[in-house]
């Protein structure tokens, strides 16, 4: 099982110390990193950076929202790193939420399965230096070629409800899940199994997971913050309910003050959704996810303690053989 790193974009760290976790994954030879968008850096520019001032490493940019960006940005986008860094450059699409397409945007979130769809096809042909002619109902590109050398990027599409697994499955190399468990991954990796058409392959599945190996206690504050957003959210809720967080849930979906229930908010949530603990712990979870289905378990280390998450990547590639 491949073990890969992404940028964290934690809210309560400098934006600059994702370069600094880049630069050491890098240093530690993983194989890929993933560097998604949130409020802070523009993903291009942030993937741009890392090639350039890491050696080796292969960069994924995403997930992008499919309803922020055109087809052709996008691809416009990966062809710049790839031919700005050198790197293998592969893309990840998503749909993102209301408050980042509408409220942050000001763009609208509509039809987000069918967004998805169309938007991969479109940037697969780009990608590919096809030149392409694809009007759809949400996505559209007409006699448009890369003019910079196509990188022939892979294509990860972020899902979570049934019909962006349905879109994994038919147009995905690889599915990404978000902050899933053992079980929920089992029950996605069915769905899409089923969704995959007659004649082709199924994706690969890749997971991000929050993770901290023998963390302190800022860590452990540090992930739970970044759970808070979900707990009230469909399909989310379930999942957390069904691992036994029903009254967290439930108290979630009251909407009470973020400070009130990030205190509710047991440790042993993180437990669940993440890698988290000892060594020992921390393996057993990893032949879960395996288990699972999981084909690449995607790295987001906690760094409220471990300036750049250097423990937690370090220790983890001794993870690398055994998973």
């Amino acid at each position: 099982m491949k073990l890969s790193v992404v940028t964290p974009l934690w809210q309560d760290r400098p934006a600059a110390e994702n370069l600094q976790v880049a630069q050491l994954a890098d240093e530690f030879d993983y194989p890929e990193l993933w560097i998604g968008e949130m409020a802070t850096y523009d993903a291009f520019a942030l993937a741009t950076a890392a090639g350039q001032s890491t050696a080796n490493i292969a960069l994924t940019v995403g997930p992008l929202a499919v309803s922020v960006r055109s087809p052709a940005t996008i691809a416009m986008g990966i062809a710049s790193v790839a031919n700005l860094t050198g790197r293998q450059t592969s893309v990840a699409l998503g749909t993102s939420s209301v408050v980042v397409v509408e409220e942050w945007h000001g763009r609208q979130r509509r039809r987000s399965a069918r967004h998805l769809d169309e938007t991969a096809q479109v940037v697969r042909g780009l990608l590919q230096g096809e030149k392409v002619s694809f009007d759809g109902e949400m996505a559209r590109c007409r006699g448009y070629r890369l003019r910079l050398d196509a990188p022939h990027s892979s294509i990860a599409i972020a899902a979570f409800g049934p019909a962006a697994v349905k879109v994994a499955a038919r147009r995905a190399d690889r599915m990404l899940l978000n902050m899933v468990t053992p079980d929920s991954l089992a029950a996605l990796r069915s769905q899409m199994l089923t969704a995959v058409p007659s004649n082709s392959t199924a994706p690969t599945i890749s997971v991000w997971l929050p993770t901290a190996v023998d963390p302190a206690r800022e860590d452990i504050d540090q992930m739970k913050r970044g759970i808070v957003g979900y707990l009230a959210a469909p399909g989310y809720g379930e999942m957390m309910m069904a691992a036994g967080f029903a009254d967290l849930v439930a108290f979630a979906r009251t909407r009470p003050h973020p400070k009130e229930l990030l205190a509710a908010m047991p440790d042993e949530l993180i437990s669940a959704l993440g890698l988290v603990g000892s060594d020992s712990q921390i393996d057993e979870r990893l032949a879960l996810y395996r288990e699972a289905g999981a084909d690449e378990i995607c790295l987001v280390p906690a760094t409220a303690s471990d300036a750049a998450g250097e423990k937690t990547l370090r220790a983890m590639r001794e993870h690398a053989g055994s998973g």
